[in-house]
């Protein structure tokens, strides 16, 4: 048996238990990995409300830095023993053993938290730019750009030559300046502070922070097709707005190319905080409560 984080009614971070579950087993392509570290993001807690997935009960947690210490058929680029961190299909990272659907070995200088941070960060980010089509010369605005995406995407965006404006409380200013970005306070004002820096506009934006922008940024954008959102569905069905999801198909070719990135010293995403797996609940509500600088990672074995 192994232990994972569980519920089985939606509700607040006190429904969330650590129970045994029996030993997951790794199928053609997979891995199984004795999990060190795994990511906490804030789809969790929109899962454990019921806002995302009816059923009942279900695991935590999609992504997750290890051990492999089980091989699937098929699989010969990755030997038992090998660091690695990737994706748990079956949402059932948080535990202390995953199989993991997509992996990569852990970038070197990275310890496990630094690892299990990255997955969901730089496949969300990478999607959403590749579907606003970012590339060299282009301007970016991104509304919330200090979290785990936000950070990733800037980064990213900033390394294939793109202007990057982001939003940020003051606190974050600083920080955005540090990854390459022009910060801009959110709020009332937005078109206006961001003509300040982009008389003309800017050409793409993307919306992590869910915060109902979208009209400022199609003002500033010049059209709904300008701009994606990856928090505000509801916001982009009105506004005839992209919604960026996993469900059309996965950016994990990121997994793979991260490494290069950060041992040349041009990406990194801060772990925040980390939470042992018996304190789940805590890190539910530092993620709920917002406001995170970088990744939330739960400490597994």
């Amino acid at each position: 048996m192994v232990k994972a984080v569980r519920f089985s009614r939606f509700g607040g971070p006190e429904v969330l238990e650590i129970v045994d579950l029996p030993d997951p087993h790794p199928g053609p392509g997979q891995v199984r990995i004795a999990v060190r570290a795994a990511g906490v993001s804030p789809s969790d807690w929109k899962k454990r409300e019921g806002l995302m997935d009816g059923k009942l009960p279900q695991t935590m947690g999609y992504e997750a830095a290890g051990v492999v210490d089980e091989l699937g058929e098929d699989v010969a680029a990755v030997a038992v023993g090998d660091r690695v961190f990737g994706f748990s299909d079956e949402g059932a990272a948080q535990a202390e053993l995953a199989v993991l659907s997509y992996s990569a070995p852990s970038p070197s200088s990275l310890g496990f938290p630094g690892a299990a941070a990255l997955p969901a960060a730089i496949e969300t980010a990478t999607r959403a730019l590749d579907q606003l089509g970012v590339g060299s010369g282009s301007t970016l605005l991104i509304n919330g750009a200090s979290g785990g995406v936000g950070s990733a995407a800037v980064q990213l965006a900033v390394v294939g030559g793109a202007r990057v404006i982001g939003t940020a409380s003051p606190a974050n200013h600083e920080y955005l300046r540090s990854l390459g970005a022009e910060p801009v306070a959110y709020g009332k004002g937005l078109v206006e502070r961001v003509r300040a820096l982009a008389p003309d506009g800017v050409d793409v934006a993307l919306d992590v922070a869910g915060s109902g922008v979208l009209p400022e940024l199609i003002e500033l954008t010049g059209g709904p097709g300008h701009v994606v959102t990856i928090a505000d569905f509801a916001g982009a069905q009105e506004h005839g707005v992209r919604f960026s999801s996993g469900d059309a198909g996965r950016a994990v070719h990121a997994l793979a190319e991260i490494g290069g990135l950060i041992e040349s010293g041009r990406f990194t995403l801060l772990v925040a905080q980390t939470f042992p797996l018996a304190e789940i609940a805590e890190a539910h509500r530092a993620s709920e409560h917002g406001h995170v600088r970088g990744k939330l990672v739960l400490l597994v074995g």
